[in-house]
Formats: C-alpha cells, sequence, structure tokens
C-alpha cells in the first residue's frame, strides 16, 4: 500500500511563489518516479513535472522556466517550487506515482492564484 500526502497549497497573488510537498510511505523503495499533476476548474487533470529515482526531471514546456521538481530521497519527499505564479495556475495539485505498476494519487492541494 502506497500513501502520498500533499501539503503546501494556498492562496497566492500573481507573481508569488509556493513551495508544495509530497511525502510518500509504505513499502516502497525512495527510488520510486514521483510527480505532480493538476487540475484547474473545469479541465482534464495534466502532468506538471516528474522526476525519476536518480533525480532525471520531465516537465510540460509551457511550465518548466518558472516550476522546478525535486526530490529528497532521504525523507521520501518531492517538492514543486513555482515561481512567478499565474492565475492560470489556480487549481488542484496532486502528487503521482508509479509503483509496481500501479498508479497512486495523493488526496491534492488546492493552489489558488488570485489578488
Amino acid at each position: 500500500q502506497v500513501q502520498l500526502v500533499e501539503s503546501g497549497g494556498g492562496l497566492v497573488q500573481p507573481g508569488g511563489s509556493l513551495r508544495l510537498s509530497c511525502v510518500s510511505s509504505g513499502s516502497i523503495s525512495s527510488l520510486i518516479p514521483m510527480g505532480w499533476y493538476r487540475q484547474a476548474p473545469g479541465k482534464e487533470r495534466e502532468l506538471v513535472a516528474s522526476i525519476t529515482g536518480i533525480g532525471i526531471t520531465k516537465y510540460v514546456d509551457s511550465l518548466r522556466d518558472r516550476f522546478t521538481i525535486s526530490r529528497d530521497n532521504a525523507k521520501n519527499t518531492v517538492y514543486l517550487q513555482m515561481n512567478s505564479m499565474k492565475p492560470d495556475d489556480t487549481g488542484v495539485y496532486y502528487c503521482w506515482t508509479n509503483w509496481r505498476g500501479s498508479h497512486y494519487w495523493g488526496q491534492g492541494t488546492q493552489v489558488t492564484v488570485s489578488s
């Protein structure tokens, strides 16, 4: 069983920054791939960024200049640093992993970018 718990969401003004965290637990390797998805109101869930167990990253092209994914394997934690945020970044952000062929999701954390 894999559990993913996100934190760090909230309300931020345009141009501001937030850092999301996701802690994984369960009988899993600390080197599992992890990532972040988001779902804006009325839209489908989309990939934001992912990171392999050894730190190889992948981003949606439109976000790579503002968002940074990283991980601390000793803490079983993945982070998403979001800078220069825009109202279009508003949505629920979900932590993701794939373990032994199964996808797992966190409960999501709300991010709202508004003045």
